[in-house]
């Protein structure tokens, strides 16, 4: 019980488990956990992209589709706009 207490404080993981978790659920959430943060989080410091992304060398082109997808967007307000203004 005192390493699920150590692993619930130190690496936040007191939302998923508490004390008293069997062994097999404390492994499966710390995977959980792990596989969230490099998978799923997007990290500021690093261009908003998973570290999956930056890893695997998928970040460029995250970003480059980001990028299509607001110039678009922008274009299609724009041009709501001037249909709602004409």
């Amino acid at each position: 019980m005192a390493a699920t207490l150590a692993v619930c404080g130190i690496t936040g993981l007191s939302r998923w488990i508490c004390p008293g978790t069997l062994e097999g659920e404390l492994e499966a959430a710390i995977a959980a956990f792990i596989d969230h943060y490099n998978n799923h989080r997007y990290h500021e410091s690093i261009g908003n992209l998973t570290p999956a992304d930056v890893y695997f060398g998928r970040g460029e082109t995250v970003l480059a589709e980001r990028r299509r997808i607001k110039h678009k967007t922008i274009q299609n307000r724009r041009l709501n706009h001037h249909r709602k203004a004409a």
